[in-house]
């Protein structure tokens, strides 16, 4: 325009059009330059934050790891992976940018930075990759193959996008259908703005991958926490027995019986009474397995606090249950209904309780009752020809409960006289019945009541009668029976006998011995 054989007229006013554009063109060029500027600085900024948000992220998931490693302890593994590689490459990536800036004097004046020799210089060595090229090349694929790698794989086709260097042989396909290498096509020539923004971006590429990953590996395992796999049912109620007829209040629920359920600690009371870790209960996943004894029957209450580990801190969760305790029976309780009969002049042993009461809150009375110890008491009646006995308790849910029961009072049968321990009719020497003992048993009694005699009457055929104290022949009775013949039937009768441990319970008139003397 400024040559050929315009006039020098038309050579200056060519030369000022010229001019003009280059003016035009310089003040479009110095606002593109800043707006990569403002770009460069809004995504650096947006790197520090999500550099803050995943340090903490990791941060987090070292402390689930530290609760539960084989739930976590991989996961935080592969994180600080690609924690590791991720800060590699993008400290590679800041270490250009730095060197890119070292000459600018105003790292803000974004107009004068539209040279573009040093990526240039770096990068690139006549038509190949110089050093620097083939180290650029080699951090961003390397990155993108060791990291698809580790991440979940719904991540990989994402990190490949991000990281993608054009195809097979690192071409990309220009507007007019040519070719050209990745690398060229984006860094040679570029306006140094430009290239500092680009390395921004890739930077951002890396936290975001970083970001997407953690949050993956997270996502994944709290899915499969939640997953109905790692839940049991039990059955919650108010309490752990019930009565025929009761309502029963028991609600189905769901737990977690996995590691991240177990509790660290605990601290819990059986009864007021402090339990010990391994002794009376153990640690598992899902909660606490209770190795107590179920102690002496009524109701007892497990109470205390669960600790478990959440982000590093413990978190208390109340415990207070209860549970009854009932008498395990021993044998089948058979009763015949009109047999009820207690004995005048002897302890009558009887058993008292209400199933799921405990004993010492049973209330027994009748007269003669006597508490000996548990369900056990002792009857001992008095005047008349029966007593009722009458038993009563409150039910765990507050209900009173109780009944009575009518004995028959009967006496203690009448005794039979017995000679050497033989009764009725008996066979014996002269010499036997000598120094034999008089005694008084009850045949066939429930109770092994200790009779003793106080004496007797004492008959030999054609001598009179002899009274004698005592449970042996005296001297007159001896003489008497010394006139006996072989054959004679000697009596033994009117026998005063008495309980050694009750001698005021006056017995039946003991009935009569016959002794036939054999030689």
């Amino acid at each position: 325009m400024a040559g050929g054989k315009a006039t020098p007229r038309q050579k200056m006013i060519n030369l000022m059009y010229l001019i003009f554009i280059a003016m035009l063109a310089l003040n479009m060029s110095k606002e593109v330059l800043a707006a990569f500027g403002i770009m460069n600085e809004k995504m650096e900024a947006s790197n520090i934050k999500t550099t803050e948000s995943n340090l903490a992220f990791l941060d987090g998931l070292s402390t689930k790891a530290s609760e539960d490693s084989k739930k976590y302890g991989d996961l935080y593994k592969n994180a600080q992976t690609i924690k590791q590689m991720s800060q590699e490459y993008y400290d590679y990536l800041e270490g250009i940018k730095s060197e890119m800036m070292e000459g600018v004097e105003d790292p803000k004046d974004y107009a004068r930075m539209d040279n573009s020799d040093f990526l240039d210089q770096k990068l690139f060595q006549g038509d190949n990759l110089s050093e620097g090229g083939k180290e650029f090349m080699k951090h961003i694929n390397d990155y993108r193959t060791q990291v698809s790698a580790i991440v979940p794989k719904a991540l990989k086709e994402s990190v490949t996008a991000r990281f993608n260097v054009g195809d097979e042989k690192g071409k990309v396909t220009k507007k007019d259908g040519t070719k050209q290498d990745w690398i060229n096509y984006h860094y040679e020539g570029f306006p140094m703005v430009a290239s500092l923004a680009k390395l921004t971006a890739l930077q951002a590429d890396v936290k975001a991958t970083e970001e997407d990953a953690l949050k993956s590996m997270l996502e994944g395992e709290l899915t499969d926490q939640v997953s109905l796999k790692n839940f049991a049912t039990s059955l919650l109620a108010s309490k752990s027995a019930f009565y025929a007829g009761e309502k029963y209040d028991g609600k189905i629920v769901i737990s977690k019986t996995d590691n991240s359920s177990k509790p660290v600690r605990a601290e819990l009371t059986l009864d007021g009474r402090k339990l010990s870790e391994g002794k009376d209960f153990k640690l598992e996943a899902g909660g606490v397995k209770m190795l107590i004894s179920t102690g002496a029957p009524g109701d007892h209450t497990v109470a205390g606090t669960l600790f478990f580990m959440q982000d590093g801190e413990e978190i208390p969760v109340p415990v207070k249950n209860s549970f009854a305790t009932i008498t395990k029976p021993g044998a089948a309780l058979i009763a015949a209904d009109k047999m009820n009969v207690v004995y005048r002049g002897v302890s009558n042993p009887m058993s008292i309780s209400i199933p799921g009461i405990p004993n010492n809150k049973v209330r027994a009375s009748a007269p003669g009752l006597k508490k000996v110890s548990g369900s056990k008491y002792s009857m001992n009646p008095g005047k008349g020809r029966t007593v009722t006995i009458s038993a009563s308790g409150t039910l765990p849910d507050g209900k009173p409960v109780g009944s009575k029961l009518e004995f028959r009072i009967k006496d203690i049968p009448r005794p039979a006289g017995s000679i050497s321990k033989q009764t009725g009719s008996v066979k014996l020497p002269r010499k036997n019945l000598e120094i034999a003992t008089v005694g008084a048993m009850l045949e066939d009694f429930d109770f092994d009541l200790n009779l003793a005699v106080s004496g007797f009457k004492f008959k030999v055929p054609g001598q009179p009668t002899v009274a004698v104290k005592g449970g042996r022949l005296d001297s007159r009775a001896k003489s008497a029976l010394k006139r006996a013949k072989r054959g004679d039937a000697v009596q033994i009768f009117d026998i005063n006998a008495y309980i050694t441990n009750n001698r005021t319970y006056k017995l039946k008139k003991v009935s009569p011995v016959v002794v036939e003397i054999t030689n």
